[in-house]
């Protein structure tokens, strides 16, 4: 319950400081990580700035390691769009917040903020649905590399 409502307040508060008039999307997709080496599920959202190529981009990814263990992490990057077409390719840099922890036993766990540096490609199929990859590494004593891939739609 903890998890939904940090996430919820998250995305409020980015929907809440990004500019209402530009592009919103948000989407959904599977990602990887190679340090607690399991396939997760995440949410993904774009919001706009005043600058066109500069992305606010928050993400939630629940990771599904051995049981009982358990990993998420919370994301809030920016963006920074080299090129604009088909296949437009983006930059990214943020904070990272990632939380292992054993499932039924609750002061169990470690949650550790750090830092993420990667890129991604976002492609244009000439719809309302865009396709994204990206891969980025997270700085911190969760170092992992974290491959995430899905698709956004727009909700303005």
């Amino acid at each position: 319950m903890k998890k939904i409502l940090l996430l919820t307040v998250f995305f409020t508060l980015c929907f809440i400081l990004s500019n209402e008039s530009r592009a919103q999307n948000i989407g959904a997709g599977l990602a990887f990580g190679t340090e607690v080496e399991s396939l997760g599920i995440g949410v993904n959202g774009q919001f706009a700035t005043a600058n066109r190529d500069l992305i606010i981009s928050p993400s939630f990814i629940l990771f599904f390691p051995d049981d009982p263990l358990n990993f998420w992490e919370l994301n809030a990057d920016v963006n920074y769009y080299f090129s604009r077409s088909s296949a437009s390719v983006y930059g990214i840099l943020g904070l990272n917040l990632g939380h292992t922890g054993i499932d039924g036993i609750d002061d169990s766990g470690n949650t550790e903020l750090g830092l993420n540096l990667g890129a991604g490609v976002d492609l244009d199929l000439g719809s309302n649905i865009v396709p994204f990859a990206q891969a980025k590494y997270a700085i911190s004593d969760f170092d992992q590399l974290v491959i995430f891939f899905g698709a956004r739609f727009p909700i303005n």
